[in-house]
């Protein structure tokens, strides 16, 4: 096993390649820029002090016709964390935040920092179940919710007994009736002094503290709540400057939501760090992103595969913009060709990773449809492992320890914990749940008492030790870059009147990247599938990513001997009528249920007939 060869062959057809000291450079100077230890007193509050200090005359946030300077967002911080201070918050209580993407998400974030809580990013869109499973998992103490998400609440039963504190939201068109005990914040807030909160609010808390908790999908169940600490968060802004190469002068666009880590990491750590501008839409929309680009002369933006995809759907052609550089993921080689050819060539910053991860790739190369590069193993804690993915097994050679993909070879994505070599570790922050932490860690992996995080991704790489994601492992599918858990939709959806059984599996559609949901569903005998009622289910209990796109009607349910549903044969069938025999329903959004299969449908919906 070989880790420090940098022999490479060479490349041709795809324009210079760079040179491995080049790479590296680029590499070096974004590692260069981390100096933070785990045990210093500078927290994220810290930060946003300072750069309010160095630009408080400067734009922070651009939201609609509003502009926010750092001054405005550090003042308006002080006076949440004030008024928070006296309602009981103090240093290591989580505080769980319900919001969507508008300037007081920033003001009570920060507020709460200030104060050494951590606060944990609640799912806009979610109830019922997950929305206690959310709250009781990250051990909330008080909760901040935004008025648009106050109607999440008041319908789910059973909430955790903790103080709800709400902000109003102006722009509700009318206002929900309040069916819980709500306590108003906005005109304390208001009335609150803008100075900081008292001199040692924040005592004891480390770099190294936990500062964040953001849910990521697993393999099953429900939701975890991965654990973010000052230092990832600060450090995911350090590095990320250089590799932008992002200055003051930047404005970035922000249409992901800020529940999500990467608008909340990547984005606002780089912008806080370079001292740049963040363009805040509430809601991501075609219509609006070139005039929005245009209008705030944005330079960096952060996508995902299918947002691309919809802009270059769409009939919206900018003038002379000056977007310079993208940064994001699930972008594929295809879109990425047709979005440099109409929109014009930029860099783009196609990465690789995950909220809990400990290890990552960025493509600084500009490398079509890459995420990524190793130029020298011996720098990074990235490890590519064989994988079987029927058995979904590790292959392990005759030692037992797990064998290296060899460039072609599709294998699972590991992060180095612990390893007694010259190579780079970082920890693993885990989840709040040690069970899940544990679940996640590979051990003796390459020798006895070694350990490494498993990221439940495949991915392959070239002769040129560029990196490509190919899919997640088992059930777990990735759609519009969101991880779905099927056991998870399953368990949603089982209650269906009349349902038999129902399995839940991720199909491809050409063209599109991951795999889109699809329900294979079994009636009682007597019973008829009403694609409304089924619709309306999804509706009221998924994010739209996580609804099928696709229903299967089906006689009877494959199972295995010992009555496990098989998915195999459904994922090679997909959505083709005539390679399963059976009904096939299409989602139609505009018409609110499913819709008998058909080449018009199919048209008209923007999708792509079936190919095996």
């Amino acid at each position: 096993m070989n880790l420090d060869s940098d022999l490479m062959p060479s490349r041709t057809g795809h324009g210079p390649l760079p040179s491995l000291a080049e790479t590296q450079a680029r590499l070096d100077e974004r590692a260069a820029a981390v100096t933070l230890t785990p045990d210093l007193p500078y927290t994220l509050a810290d930060r946003l002090e300072e750069q309010a200090e160095r630009y408080g005359d400067r734009p922070f946030l651009y939201y609609q016709a509003d502009c926010y300077r750092y001054g405005d967002i550090n003042a308006w911080a002080n006076q949440v964390a004030n008024v928070m201070a006296v309602r009981g918050v103090r240093a290591g209580d989580v505080c769980a935040l319900a919001m969507e993407n508008r300037p007081a998400f920033y003001a009570a974030w920060f507020g709460l920092v200030k104060l050494g809580a951590v606060v944990a990013f609640i799912n806009t869109q979610i109830r019922g179940v997950p929305l206690v499973h959310a709250l009781s998992t990250t051990g909330a103490a008080h909760a901040i919710v935004g008025e648009e998400c106050m109607e999440n609440f008041q319908a789910t039963e059973e909430l955790p007994s903790l103080p709800l504190w709400l902000v109003e939201d102006d722009e509700l068109a009318a206002r929900p009736p309040r069916e819980l005990p709500w306590q108003p914040l906005g005109e304390a807030i208001a009335a609150a002094e803008v100075t900081p909160p008292p001199a040692g609010q924040r005592d004891g808390v480390r770099t190294g503290d936990r500062t964040l908790l953001i849910f990521t999908s697993g393999t099953t169940g429900l939701p975890k709540a991965a654990i973010y600490s000052h230092l990832r968060w600060l450090t995911s802004g350090d590095v990320m400057v250089p590799t932008v190469r992002a200055t003051k002068e930047d404005v970035f666009y922000c249409c992901l939501p800020l529940y999500h880590g990467a608008a909340a990491t990547s984005v606002t750590s780089t912008a806080l760090k370079a001292g740049a501008a963040i363009v805040l839409r509430r809601k991501f929309s075609v219509s609006a992103f070139w005039s929005d680009i245009e209008r705030h002369g944005v330079t960096v933006c952060q996508y995902i595969g299918e947002i691309c995809r919809y802009l270059l759907n769409h009939d919206s052609q900018p003038g002379k913009h000056s977007l310079r550089c993208m940064l994001g993921a699930g972008l594929s080689a295809e879109i990425w060709q047709r979005w440099v050819e109409r929109f014009g060539e930029m860099r783009i910053l196609e990465g690789w990773g995950s909220t809990e991860a400990n290890t990552s790739l960025i493509n600084v190369d500009n490398r079509l449809g890459s995420c990524g590069r190793v130029p020298a193993w011996n720098r990074t804690n990235f490890r590519l492992v064989r994988f079987d993915v029927e058995t979904e097994r590790h292959l392990r050679d005759e030692e037992g320890f797990c064998t290296l993909c060899e460039p072609g070879e599709v294998g699972e994505g590991l992060g180095m914990i612990q390893y007694d070599e010259n190579t780079p570790v970082a920890p693993f922050e885990g989840y709040t749940s040690a069970e899940a932490t544990e679940q996640k860690i590979l051990r003796n992996v390459f020798r006895h008492g070694d350990a490494f995080w498993r990221s439940g991704d495949l991915l392959r790489y070239d002769e040129d030790r560029y990196f490509y994601f190919v899919d997640r492992i088992g059930d777990t599918f990735r759609w519009k870059s969101e991880n779905v858990s099927t056991q998870e939709v399953a368990n949603a959806l089982d209650d269906l009147p009349g349902m038999e059984s129902l399995n839940i599996y991720g199909v491809t559609v050409p063209g599109f990247e991951g795999r889109a949901g699809m329900a294979a569903i079994v009636m009682q005998q007597g019973q008829a599938f009403d694609p409304e009622a089924f619709y309306a289910l999804t509706a009221e209990r998924l994010p739209g990513y996580a609804a099928p796109q696709f229903v299967r009607v089906s006689a009877s349910a494959d199972m295995t001997s010992t009555f496990k549903l098989r998915k195999v044969d459904l994922q090679r069938q997909g959505y083709c009528p005539e390679l399963c025999g059976e009904p096939i329903y299409l989602r139609d959004d505009a018409e609110g249920r499913y819709v008998p299969w058909s080449e018009a449908r199919l048209e008209k919906l923007g999708l792509p007939a079936f190919r095996p």
